[in-house]
Parts: structure tokens; C-alpha cells; sequence
């Protein structure tokens, strides 16, 4: 029983942090995207890890991931199809266990979807190349945007700048 209330208060104050703020970038209703692979395709490409997160929207506990802390210079990319999509000079600390950005490297890099899932609406990013799941993106971030690019580590890999 304590056990339960100690995890049902963890999760009281861990799914606001990444359901905080409405508005975001430009929508996409129906992306399209370039590279598609069957899913036994991509099951072997990805860990089992990286498919829950990628393909099946699925998301890493907070304060986990490989790239929450991470502080190097360099480009985050999706892990999937290895599409540039954040520059670390736009990474900032949010405190929400997540890599969190303030903007992609290119507006295209990404597309928005509307999310209803968990009887909540929020904006999920993914990767307008291959479709994966990056994570969600909310309007509490810092200036000059204003936005939260609230993102799984398991869905990025890391090139450090040389």
C-alpha cells in the first residue's frame, strides 16, 4: 500500500513536468514522411529501448536518459535515421529530467502533432523524416522563443562538435 501512494505521488509530480503549456511551433495534421521501414525493420535497427520510444510513443523515466545532463558542444540527432534536429547551444536546463531545447536547428527538421493521449492535448515532436516519437514541446521555455522541446535521450544520438 505504501509502496502505491509513494509511486502514484512520484507520478503526480513527474507527468505535469512534461504536460505543462499548450501552444507550440507550427502544426502538421498528416506529415508525410521519407523513410519508411516496416516494424520488424525497424525492431532490428533499434533497441528495445529506442523502438518503445520511437515507434511506439513510449517514454524514458525522467533523470535516465543518456543526454538530460549532458553539457558537450555538439548536434543531437534522431537515433532512428540520424536527421540533425537540435543543436546543443539550444539546450538548456529545465529540471524536468529530459533533454529540453529551445528551438530545432531547422524548422523542418520537425513536425507537430496533436497528442490526446492520457486524457490530456499536447504537441508531440517527431522526426519529419522517419516519424519518430521525439518527445512533446511546450510553451514554458526560455526566451527568445518561449519554448520547451521536452525530448526522450532514447530517441536522440549525440555527435560531439570537433
Amino acid at each position: 500500500m505504501r509502496t502505491n501512494l509513494i509511486m502514484i505521488l512520484a507520478l503526480g509530480l513527474i507527468l505535469p513536468a512534461c504536460s505543462q503549456g499548450q501552444k507550440a511551433a507550427k502544426k502538421t495534421e498528416v506529415p508525410i514522411f521519407m523513410i519508411t521501414k516496416t516494424e520488424g525493420e525497424w525492431k532490428s535497427q533499434l533497441t528495445p529501448l529506442q523502438y518503445n520510444v520511437l515507434r511506439e510513443k513510449g517514454t524514458e523515466r525522467a533523470f535516465t536518459g543518456e543526454y538530460w545532463n549532458n553539457h558537450e558542444k555538439g548536434t543531437y540527432y534522431c537515433a532512428a535515421c540520424q536527421l540533425a534536429l537540435f543543436d546543443a547551444d539550444t539546450k538548456f536546463e529545465s529540471g524536468t529530467g529530459w533533454p529540453s531545447f529551445f528551438k530545432p536547428i531547422d524548422e523542418s527538421a520537425i513536425a507537430i502533432i496533436k497528442d490526446t493521449s492520457y486524457n490530456m492535448v499536447r504537441e508531440e515532436v517527431v522526426c519529419s523524416r522517419c516519424g519518430g516519437h521525439l518527445g512533446h514541446v511546450f510553451n514554458d521555455g526560455p526566451a527568445p522563443t518561449g519554448l520547451r522541446y521536452c525530448l526522450n535521450s532514447a530517441a536522440l544520438g549525440f555527435e560531439k562538435k570537433k
